[in-house]
């Protein structure tokens, strides 16, 4: 099933690296500077939202571990041979990367500015004073962004999956935040 990403806010895709004097927080990019979010990543927030559907809807804990294990595989287990659903990554569409492949031609860092922005934090004790030293920056995918990918599930899970990635709200850093808002929906 494919579906698509739209991002309601802007979003960090944090790679877990920094930029000495630059950037804290990075954000993942592939080759070329475009940003992505892992399918990895998105199937740990899709647990995350299936237990908590299983929950809402009625379903006891021994239940839920069943339903969860049966859908995804158990926690840990990178058996290929026992994956139950494929989460691709999410990456943007190949009519927007085409012009721009053409445009910048590998200038890495000129793709990843046109799709982001550095936005700079800093921490306010009680007294509401900042905090000396507390000044961060981190490079965030700007809002209204739509990321595309695929996820592979049986037939007969269709449904769920559908309902539990509408369930999605919030991915990436800082996503407690006000980062990372977004919608995921089928692709029609």
């Amino acid at each position: 099933m494919k579906i698509c990403m739209t991002l309601l806010s802007d979003t960090i895709f944090g790679n877990g690296e920094s930029i000495p004097g630059a950037e804290d927080i990075a954000v993942l990019t592939d080759d070329m500077g475009f940003p992505y979010y892992k399918g990895a990543t998105l199937k740990g927030i899709f647990r995350e939202e299936l237990e908590r559907y299983l929950g809402l809807i009625g379903k006891d804990e021994g239940e839920t571990k069943r339903i969860i294990s049966e859908l995804l595989g158990d926690s840990g287990d990178d058996d290929e041979s026992t994956k139950k659903m494929i989460f691709s990554d999410l990456t943007i569409s190949d009519g927007v990367k085409k012009p721009v492949i053409q445009e910048l031609e590998e200038k890495k860092m000129y793709v990843t500015d046109l799709f982001t922005n550095v936005r700079v934090f800093t921490e306010i004790n009680e007294q509401g004073v900042v905090e000396k030293g507390s000044l961060r920056s981190a490079r965030c995918v700007n809002k209204g962004m739509k990321f595309y990918g695929e996820v592979k599930c049986d037939k007969e899970h269709k449904d769920i999956v559908v309902d539990v990635l509408k369930m999605i709200k919030g991915i990436g850093t800082m996503r407690n935040r006000g980062f990372g808002r977004v919608s995921i929906m089928e692709e029609e």
